[in-house]
């Protein structure tokens, strides 16, 4: 229930920093229509998926310094936290343009899942279209300034970087995720651009082929998320024309590739261990079995009927389970890949 202040006009019951939280984590806020503006901005940008963006941004950086330990560069920490800044304004940028652009083709409607999970920014009154795309050219003019900037110390791979990344973006909503390449920008986006854009701009120097190979998993486990997300929306999916891959292969089919996702991200981890491409420190995301085991029980039965107690993203089910595993493998990761920065540099000092 709302509260009256002392001149009567209602106010949230939640603290400031409990809904700011809530939105973080869920996308969603009860009675949003009585929130600040910042947890309005949370909500309206899917703050709850910038977790992805970060991650990627962060593997970046660590695999930067973790090749500079190797004698393969120096890293810049400023111009790559910059860069990182700059991906999660990117998703942020791509989040309220989908929204946009959606509603305008007519894919996201009141009985869309995408309205029924979280307040729509249009649908769901919480902002205006005019709004809606002031908010999308600022975001868009502030990730301009840093390409510009980082142009100017990192040369022309940056703009390669960035424009790729943009136009996968505003394709993936007008043509991609309708012919079946949703999932696979996704793991392009999220792994090599991301993750390896930003170990560039930290380097300065030519990826290597070690480089590349690193950005795959995560990369991976993100379209994993999307894939979880089409699973839920598939019969939605069909009605408006979107053939995304859980709409071509199935809800079955689909869940059985999700799993084969999860496993083929540890089998990769071994992998880059094996070629030398890594250190034995990135072993730590298989202390994230404990969610991938959940996780795969989860894919291993049918939605439930009704919403579980607590869960805030309903109708969608198998996303939310997708992305459980996916944020602590993420986590571990990039801990594993500072593991080997930090553990030979406190062995040689010992030594």
């Amino acid at each position: 229930m709302s509260t009256k202040s002392a001149a009567g006009a209602s106010v949230h019951p939640l603290p400031l920093f409990t809904r700011w939280k809530m939105a973080i984590d869920g996308c969603n806020v009860p009675q949003i229509e009585l929130a600040d503006g910042v947890t309005r901005w949370l909500v309206i940008s899917r703050s709850c998926v910038f977790s992805m963006s970060l991650t990627s941004g962060l593997l970046g950086l660590m695999i930067a310094a973790e090749q500079a330990a190797r004698g393969l560069g120096t890293v810049n920490w400023g111009l790559g936290f910059l860069a990182v800044l700059g991906v999660v304004i990117a998703h942020a940028s791509n989040n309220i343009i989908n929204d946009y652009m959606d509603v305008r083709q007519g894919v996201d409607t009141e009985d869309y899942p995408r309205a029924q999970y979280s307040p729509h920014p249009l649908l769901g009154g919480l902002t205006t279209a005019r709004g809606l795309l002031t908010a999308a050219v600022l975001l868009n003019a502030i990730d301009l300034a840093i390409m510009l900037f980082l142009y100017t110390q990192r040369g022309l791979p940056v703009l390669v970087f960035a424009v790729a990344g943009f136009l996968l973006s505003l394709f993936y909503t007008n043509f991609l995720k309708r012919a079946g390449l949703g999932e696979l920008t996704a793991l392009i986006v999220w792994g090599p651009l991301m993750i390896g854009g930003t170990a560039f701009v930290a380097l300065g120097t030519p990826l290597t082929p070690a480089v590349w190979a690193l950005t795959l998993p995560y990369g991976l486990i993100v379209a994993s998320v999307l894939v979880g997300k089409h699973i839920d929306k598939i019969e939605a999916d069909k009605k408006v024309g979107v053939r995304s891959v859980p709409v071509l292969l199935g809800e079955e089919r689909a869940r059985t590739l999700n799993k084969v996702t999860f496993v083929l991200f540890y089998i990769l981890i071994v992998a880059l261990i094996f070629l030398g491409y890594t250190g034995f420190g990135v072993l730590l995301t298989f202390f994230a079995i404990g969610r991938l085991r959940t996780t795969w029980k989860m894919y291993s039965e049918p939605r439930p009927k009704k919403a579980p107690e607590g869960w805030t993203v309903w109708p969608l089910w198998y996303v939310g389970w997708a992305m459980h595993f996916n944020r602590q493998a993420g986590e571990f990761f990039t801990i594993g890949l500072l593991l080997n920065i930090v553990v030979p540099y406190l062995l040689q000092l010992v030594g």
